[in-house]
């Protein structure tokens, strides 16, 4: 069954005008409000079990999205589901990208980690310490350091105290927000492996946020691909990596490093991805797409099958 349903979502970020800005309004200025167009209409589902990568550069809207899958950001339009009612509770938890900064650095770890489900009557107090033991030697920490606060652990260490946080509800579904960027690649491996250690202990779903394909391929079953706040692609795992279809999919590929291909010369997608204040008209990757044609400079492209649960937004796939 779906465990995860969003239908049409979208979300927008207003920026009123400052004093000067109206008065210059006023004035009879052409100025408006600004708006970051963040998400624009995603609709995808995550079913039971299952780990889903979310997958595109940097300002393609994906954290955004995983905030309001997480419930922390309501969004503009559309709907989110979670076993079919629009209440995330606490079953959905969410791992932030910087493992320091989500920590406050005045609580030590039996306090971060222990203080929701001692709110939430999750466990009593007098049987926290033990259920904290346990959480952290699940999450590979030692509990003998859990009167420690966040300065005195390595990047790795503080990355497994965010996940200890997150499983301390007992959650179903975990959202992780480019997880293992800021880690070392030796300690990215070692928390990759973490994640599939506990998904097969407790059965988690996960939507696993990253802008690393390299990462996502060993790790997801089904991987969707965003683009300026648009989904551009969606397939298995396999079928991305076999034959992708959309074009922003193909050059991320590229980019993917493989044993096989030390001789090739890395080129970058053309130019810079575009403000989301100002997205262009017509399909948003037309500008550094090299097969643009007129009509994708006018009309988006609606997300099509074009093959056993694969999903592509293409106007190349009309010919």
């Amino acid at each position: 069954m779906n465990l995860l349903e969003l239908e049409h979502v979208s979300k927008r970020f207003v920026q009123p005008l400052d004093l000067a800005g109206r008065i210059a309004r006023a004035l009879g200025a052409d100025v408006s409000d600004e708006v970051v167009h963040a998400v624009d209409d995603v609709s995808f589902s995550v079913k039971e079990g299952e780990v889903v990568g979310l997958v595109g550069e940097s300002g393609c809207g994906k954290s955004t999205l995983g905030r309001m899958v997480a419930g922390i950001l309501p969004p503009s339009a559309g709907t989110i589901r979670y076993r079919g009612e629009a209440r995330i509770g606490l079953q959905v938890q969410m791992i932030f990208q910087d493992p320091f900064a989500s920590l406050n650095p005045r609580m030590r770890v039996d306090d971060i980690v222990g203080e929701a489900p001692l709110v939430h009557g999750i466990v009593q107090k007098a049987d926290l310490s033990g259920y904290l033991d346990e959480l952290l030697l699940r999450c590979g920490l030692d509990p003998s350091y859990k009167r420690r606060y966040p300065h005195q652990f390595s990047g790795g260490q503080r990355s497994r105290i965010g996940i200890a946080r997150a499983l301390a509800v007992k959650p179903e579904f975990l959202v992780c927000d480019e997880a293992v960027a800021a880690l070392d690649v030796s300690i990215q491996a070692q928390i990759l492996n973490l994640f599939m250690k506990l998904r097969g202990e407790l059965g988690l779903t996960y939507l696993f946020i990253s802008h690393d394909l390299g990462v996502v391929e060993h790790l997801s079953d089904r991987v969707v691909i965003m683009y300026l706040g648009r989904v551009v692609e969606s397939a298995s795992a396999d079928e991305i990596f076999r034959a992708a279809n959309h074009p922003y999919t193909q050059a991320l590929l590229k980019q993917v490093p493989r044993l096989d291909t030390r001789k090739t010369q890395f080129k970058p997608i053309v130019g810079e991805i575009p403000s989301p204040l100002a997205p262009p008209s017509g399909c948003h990757f037309h500008p550094r797409c090299p097969h643009a044609m007129a009509r994708c400079r006018e009309q988006a492209p609606a997300l099509k099958e074009v093959g056993s649960g694969h999903l592509s937004a293409c106007h190349l796939n009309d010919r």
